[in-house]
């Protein structure tokens, strides 16, 4: 008689691990308040407000780097009051003179029975020029140093030079606001690790460290969609795919953060009306015509399966049901049914800021302690041991990619990267400068929500074309920051479009590490490709 090896089964439950969630302060919240949900204002207030909060960190930065060198370089605050022939340096806003870029000027004088050209993929061209402007003027900038800096429109920063005899402004030197305080900069967290661009690193983590999921671009509904790889996606998260090992690494994530672009954006041609022609052919001679599910109701079924095991928080995206301008807000939680009812899934607006504290001992815990909904209330009851001591956390910055894809079009390529890109606005203290230029936002009065308030541990944009990622780090100056000796860190991560590549990319919450697990299903067409 033939015995079968019984199916491999892990000798100690898995549990998932406790963390817990901190509501965002009122400067890192995206959320647009009933009292400014107004759209009197002129746009141009968004640009005095951003020059107003910065240019102090600019001039701190810049007195600091340029203030003993020779020459004595003075400082300017009105950039239309620089002297000819005397060194100095003045701040102001970045404004790129594009004649590629649109024109809504131009688009209201079209001849209207001419259809308008298609959205160009670059803005760039050799006839772009530079120019920095205040409330007193505009000066432009020239020189070798501005013909190598990655700069875009809404930048700000300082410029070191000399007014030529044309009245432009010879730049020799750039100082930028510089990367925004770090709160779990001074927190006792383990010696990081990691490895550069585009490389995973999980030789350093530990099976008792936590992992956050990141995915984005699922679009459901889609022409060619990724069903098979969602589904994997979506068992995988829940623990039920793959062998141990996959199960021991799944049980380990403790949340899952989707990044815009959920459903797929709709399809206008000529095959819905041929298929509403059958649906009607079929339905007139008696016969009960197939129904497909909405998208809608797809994206429901997937996120009540993974909230069921993990928290989950929805970004909306561009093809997403939700207003085109910026910060998109959260989408309404009864448009996605079941997992509408659990308190592990969460809404989110794009941009945001979600805080993850780090996860305690849990202790003893009962069988709903287990639960997603339960867990952060039993670490909060649990975890800490003195009240008083500073709880670890890690800040998580994620938007859905619309601000890097419109900066991107303001650069060449090569040699700016993407990468560079992301990298550039940690050191800018923004994280979209082109709005409210070409990028479409709300005409904020009396703030600017895009500026950087803190540097995030976790820096996430969705919907890139390929993954990428890298650590950046920066010493503090000790005029300028309190704990100087403390570096900044930041894991940047580009998340590409799952629709296309079937990757989910995992964060290490201790080290900062990254993994990325890849789906696929052979002779399964995904993405406009088989797999």
């Amino acid at each position: 008689m033939a015995f079968v090896d019984p199916f491999p089964v892990h000798t100690t439950p898995l549990t998932r691990p406790a963390t817990t969630l901190h509501a965002p302060s009122e400067d890192t919240s995206f959320l647009i308040k009933p009292g400014d949900k107004s759209y009197k204002h002129q746009y141009s207030n968004i640009y005095f407000v951003r020059l107003h909060t910065l240019r102090k960190y600019v001039e701190q930065r810049a007195k600091k780097r340029w203030g003993e060198i020779a020459g004595d370089p003075v400082f300017v605050p009105r950039v239309l009051d620089v002297e000819k022939g005397r060194l100095c340096f003045i701040i102001g806003t970045v404004y790129m003179d594009m004649p590629l870029k649109p024109n809504v000027l131009e688009d209201i004088a079209r001849d209207r029975s001419i259809p308008a050209p298609p959205p160009r993929e670059k803005y760039h061209s050799e006839n772009d020029s530079v120019m920095l402007e205040d409330e007193s003027g505009r000066v432009c900038l020239v020189g070798d140093r501005i013909s190598s800096a990655c700069l875009v429109t809404g930048v700000i920063l300082g410029a070191l030079g000399i007014e030529t005899n044309s009245g432009d402004f010879e730049v020799v030197d750039l100082c930028y606001p510089g990367m925004a305080p770090q709160l779990s900069a001074s927190l006792p967290w383990s010696p990081t690790k990691v490895s550069d661009e585009s490389m995973d690193t999980d030789d350093v983590a530990t099976d008792s460290d936590e992992w956050v999921a990141l995915v984005s671009g699922l679009e459901v509904g889609a022409m060619n969609a990724a069903e098979g790889p969602i589904q994997m996606l979506v068992e995988y998260l829940a623990g039920e795919a793959g062998g141990l090992d996959d199960q021991s690494r799944s049980a380990r994530i403790s949340r899952l953060i989707i990044a815009g672009n959920s459903l797929g954006p709709i399809q206008q041609n000529s095959t819905s009306a041929v298929s509403g022609d059958t649906d009607r052919k079929s339905r007139k001679h008696g016969q009960e015509a197939s129904v497909a599910s909405h998208p809608t109701q797809n994206l429901a079924a997937h996120l009540m399966d993974v909230c069921r095991s993990i928290p989950v928080h929805l970004l909306p995206g561009p093809s997403d049901p939700a207003a085109t301008i910026l910060p998109q807000q959260p989408l309404p939680r009864a448009m996605l049914g079941g997992a509408s009812h659990y308190a592990s899934f969460s809404c989110e607006s794009n941009p945001s800021y979600i805080t993850v504290a780090r996860a305690r001992d849990p202790g003893p815990s009962t069988s709903r302690a287990s639960q997603p909904q339960a867990s952060t209330s039993k670490a909060r009851a649990n975890g800490a041991s003195d009240p008083n001591t500073p709880e670890p956390t890690r800040t998580i910055l994620v938007h859905s990619g619309q601000p890097l894809d419109d900066m991107f079009k303001y650069v060449p390529t090569p040699p700016i990267s993407r990468m560079t890109l992301a990298q550039a606005t940690l050191r800018w203290r923004h994280i979209a400068p082109t709005a409210p230029d070409t990028l479409w936002c709300h005409p904020y009065f009396q703030k600017d929500p895009f500026v950087i308030p803190q540097t995030p541990d976790i820096y996430v944009v969705g919907n890139q074309p390929a993954f990428a990622t890298k650590l950046i780090e920066e010493h503090g100056d000790a005029d300028v920051d309190d704990d100087a000796e403390v570096p900044k860190k930041c894991r940047i991560i580009l998340v590409p479009k799952f629709r296309e590549s079937g990757v989910l990319v995992l964060v290490n919450l201790r080290t900062l590490a990254v993994r990325r697990v890849q789906f696929a299903v052979d002779g399964m067409c995904s993405g406009g490709a088989d797999r």
